[in-house]
């Protein structure tokens, strides 16, 4: 069977994405052919496989997968990166709605590669001496340090990771570093169990953490660089303790198409 796909990236965050509107080539079952699709050395190579699908209610539906080829939680960059292949296929033109794992999502896209997604919004925040716990569609643990350079996101992301309490399911580890005009951060992901270059729900809860930090009740755009390039994140406190009307923005860039 021959499988056509299309690589995308959202600031360095990449993903395999397969059209499945009239033909199923992979299915939830297919852990293993997914893991091996994204391997780096063996397969395509990417942070996560997305399979669009058609749905009675939205425009399409996004089912993700992580790199170890297990259906995961909600992706920010990745659903970026689908409402620009959705464009690309004629499916939408500047707008949509979307079904994903964590429910509907709304976005918007500005010439062929600049989108902005809405995500979840997020009532209820963790927030210890040194560290908040949060879901932004998938789950984080965010962390401030001094300077971002002197951290090795791997080792350090790992232990988090694998510690008593999250070993089971498992988290997101994001370290950030304030500076003057926004934030720089750096993400381990569960599933890829890795460094990532960007993660689109990681910045989202970094953006989210710094909001609380600078205790603003004013709506708020942060600049976010990642290693991969400059997300922002525009989200409004709802008035209690967490926020509403979060936006993701940044680039989603088609890189190449291909057949397996």
């Amino acid at each position: 069977m021959t499988i056509p796909f299309q690589k995308y990236q959202g600031t360095g965050n990449d993903f395999v994405l397969i059209d499945q509107r009239t033909k199923k080539y992979l299915t939830r079952q297919d852990k293993d052919q997914i893991q091996h699709i994204c391997d780096r050395r063996f397969g395509v190579g990417a942070d996560g496989l997305i399979l669009l699908e058609t749905h009675e209610k939205y425009d399409f539906e996004m089912i993700y997968f992580n790199a170890d080829g297990r259906e995961s939680s909600m992706c920010g960059n990745g659903g970026r990166c689908m409402v620009a292949f959705a464009k690309y296929l004629g499916i939408i033109e500047d707008r949509t709605r979307f079904i994903a794992i964590d429910g509907p999502h709304e976005a918007f896209i500005k010439g062929e590669d600049w989108v902005s997604l809405k995500m979840i919004d997020v009532p209820e925040i963790e927030q210890g001496a040194d560290y908040f716990i949060l879901n932004t569609g998938s789950p984080h643990y965010v962390v401030f340090v001094e300077d971002i350079d002197d951290i090795d996101v791997v080792e350090n992301g790992k232990a988090i990771r694998y510690s008593k309490r999250f070993r089971e399911e498992g988290i997101n580890v994001n370290f950030v570093e304030r500076k003057k005009d926004g934030i720089i951060v750096a993400t381990y992901e569960r599933g890829v169990e890795d460094e990532t270059l960007s993660c689109g729900t990681g910045v989202t809860a970094a953006a989210i953490a710094y909001q609380l930090k600078r205790s603003s009740q004013e709506e708020t755009v942060t600049a976010i660089e990642a290693k991969g390039g400059q997300l922002s994140v525009k989200l409004t406190p709802d008035g209690k303790k967490g926020v509403k009307n979060v936006w993701l923005q940044g680039k989603a860039t088609r890189t190449f198409s291909g057949e397996l």
